[in-house]
């Protein structure tokens, strides 16, 4: 795992106790649909999903592998989609790198984008999509829906198994503020932390 990250998730995982105890009842239901498909000899299929696929639903899917691959957690796969598809955006990645990720783009209009956690490992592929793109899974899935928008407007997800309301503040109400940068960096500490919990009481 890339050294940075490393260091970032040593941070991360120290506010375990800040996390309160209702918001750790619905992360613990996150953790459960994992144990139970690796107790099945199964593959963990994590989507994350908010309206744009833009901000909250990237950084669960870099942080949910991440935090996987940290506890040394195999056969998890993630994915983020949105209800409609936008662009990863530039703030989101600004906050991942400062986290301590590798990304490079390819292309100029919805660009995908790799991103690194560990030398070792095949970068995640990170670009803006819906739910019924190609390139995810069409069943077994557990749908962890980022944002409330994304879970009204989401009545139905093809192929779910679970599916999980754990919504986060969207730092998307600062772009442009002086409060930016600091915002993006908080919801990405706070998706990381939370992420790194799911994965720490799997046994």
């Amino acid at each position: 795992m890339l050294p940075e990250i490393k260091n970032y998730i040593s941070e991360a995982i120290k506010s375990f106790d800040s996390i309160p105890e209702e918001r750790k009842e619905v992360l613990k239901k996150i953790s459960q649909y994992v144990q139970k498909r690796i107790s099945e000899g199964k593959t963990a299929e994590l989507i994350y999903v908010c309206t744009h696929n833009s901000r909250r639903s990237h950084f669960g899917q870099i942080w949910g592998k991440t935090a996987a691959s940290y506890y040394g957690i195999n056969n998890v796969n993630t994915y983020s989609a949105g209800t409609e598809a936008t662009a990863f955006n530039a703030n989101a990645i600004n906050a991942a790198r400062q986290a301590g990720f590798r990304i490079t783009q390819e292309g100029e209009n919805n660009p995908r984008y790799s991103v690194f956690y560990d030398e070792q490992q095949s970068p995640l592929i990170c670009f803006s999509k819906t739910y019924l793109d190609d390139s995810i899974p069409k069943e077994g899935l557990c749908a962890v829906m980022t944002c409330t928008e994304a879970d009204g407007n989401c009545p139905f997800i093809p192929g779910t198994e679970a599916r999980i309301s754990c919504p986060y503040v969207d730092p998307k109400a600062f772009d442009g503020t002086p409060q930016q940068d600091e915002k993006y960096q908080e919801r990405c500490k706070q998706i990381a932390t939370e992420c790194l919990y799911v994965f720490s009481i799997i046994k």
